[in-house]
């Protein structure tokens, strides 16, 4: 069995910073200790020399594109540029053609990234209004969750059956993770700028027509139901001050059966940013006003709100620069998340604890992933080495997405990924891959 001996590593873990090694052995972590001797002459020694270790980022929302929108992205090329950004598990969403709304297609996509992902995976079921009984055949021992859209987005998978929306709620014990939105109301906003601008809407009234009310609408409906029906929720991307109210920090994570998710580009961008960016920063929900901005910062640092993602989401360049009813939303963002953290880290918003802790501790926690998410002794050795005083620029030369473009592009980033593990496996070292890894389906505790 290969060993593997990580020595004077600055490890951040549970809350805590402490200088020491850490021995892998095949696939596990093995032991962590402030000093630990090479077992055997075959131990390969990694000399840290003071960069940070963090557990390996667990991405809860993602869109590698794969089946069907190829030509954005795919699960080999976007989960290559996820290990070179730290992360080293995802969970993809089933917005793909086909959709991931029956149990063969689902599988189909596990069977897809066995062969192709340099990550872990999972994948989420899609729900809609008229596959109640394929939805209540998931397996919770195998995949993530459910996913639901309660507004439109890329793939046109809304669910505004009422009656439909309480019978998954009350039938499922899985985790239901939603994307809120009120449709009505978006489309009402939208109807008053197309008659007012025509189809090329300037792209800061993005905001304005994904407004805070169509996400605040849609997110105390979904949460009140999920009171109602005692169901496990989860609300993704998250983008207003007034949902913050939705939920608490008076409870710990395990116990919480309402949570919450914020993603990179909600605390990144502001709506100021779309002078300079336009529709590279169109997403769905849409980026709002510093105020907003601040108070997703306020619930994230108190926990009210438990994980940090992505929802990398690539089209490409020609796609994203055409008028606002055309340009879709989403951009890539699994290569750059965790460096975009750690600068704010470095201006004092947010502690290396408290990132590991939404990026890493919280996703396995919330979701019950089988030992991942944290650096334990018998866990898997999903880990990054982080050299925190290497600054580099994103441009199209290192950028690695598929789609060849990224919304931080220009952006110097003081911190560098130079190390990043996979099961005990090197998979990326100092801008080199080892293209023989790949990564193991998650499992989970449930």
């Amino acid at each position: 069995m290969k060993k593997l001996l990580i020595q004077d590593a600055k490890i951040v873990n549970e809350g805590r910073i402490f200088e020491g090694d850490v021995l892998i052995e095949g696939e596990f972590i093995k032991e962590i200790a402030e000093k630990i001797s090479p077992k055997s002459a075959d131990t390969i020694i990694l000399h840290a020399e003071g960069k940070y270790l963090f557990p390996g980022m667990i991405d809860d929302q993602v869109h590698f594109r794969e089946p069907g929108l190829t030509h954005k992205g795919d699960i080999a090329t976007e989960s290559r540029a996820a290990v070179a950004g730290g992360i080293t598990s995802f969970i993809e969403m089933p917005n793909t053609i086909p959709q991931a709304t029956t149990q063969i297609r689902l599988e189909k996509k596990f069977e897809t990234a066995s062969k192709k992902s340099y990550t872990n995976y999972s994948f989420m079921f899609g729900g809609t209004n008229k596959n109640l009984k394929e939805l209540l055949k998931t397996n919770p021992k195998n995949v993530a969750g459910i996913k639901l859209f309660l507004g439109s987005s890329t793939g046109n998978m809304l669910v505004d059956d009422e009656t439909v929306l309480k019978k998954i709620f009350s039938s499922t014990d899985m985790l239901i993770s939603v994307h809120c939105e009120d449709e009505a109301t978006i489309q009402k906003n939208l109807k008053k700028y197309i008659d007012t601008f025509g189809e090329d809407i300037p792209m800061a009234l993005h905001s304005q027509i994904r407004s805070a009310e169509a996400c605040y609408i849609s997110s105390s409906k979904a949460v009140a139901l999920a009171k109602e029906t005692g169901a496990r929720l989860h609300v993704f991307h998250l983008s207003t001050a007034q949902e913050m109210d939705l939920f608490t920090n008076t409870i710990p994570l395990a116990e919480k059966k309402i949570t919450a998710e914020v993603c990179v580009h909600h605390l990144w961008f502001n709506d100021s940013d779309y002078e300079n960016k336009g529709s590279l920063i169109k997403w769905n929900p849409a980026i709002k006003s510093q105020r907003h901005q601040e108070a997703l910062w306020k619930a994230l640092l108190d926990d009210r709100i438990d994980v940090i993602a992505t929802d990398h989401a690539p089209h490409t360049f020609e796609e994203k620069r055409q008028v606002y009813t055309k340009a879709p939303s989403g951009a890539p963002m699994v290569q750059h998340a965790l460096p975009a953290l750690i600068e704010f880290y470095k201006k004092d918003k947010i502690s290396l604890e408290k990132i590991v802790e939404k990026t890493a501790h919280n996703p396995a926690i919330l979701f019950q992933i089988n030992k991942r998410g944290f650096i334990r002794e018998g866990y898997y050795a999903d880990l990054v080495l982080i050299d925190l005083s290497k600054p580099w620029t994103v441009n199209k030369e290192n950028i690695l997405y598929k789609c060849g473009w990224s919304p931080l592009e220009g952006t110097t980033f003081t911190s560098r990924i130079s190390h990043t593990f996979v099961n005990g496996n090197l998979i990326y070292k100092n801008g080199k891959f080892n293209d023989k890894i790949k990564g193991k389906r998650l499992e989970f505790d449930r």
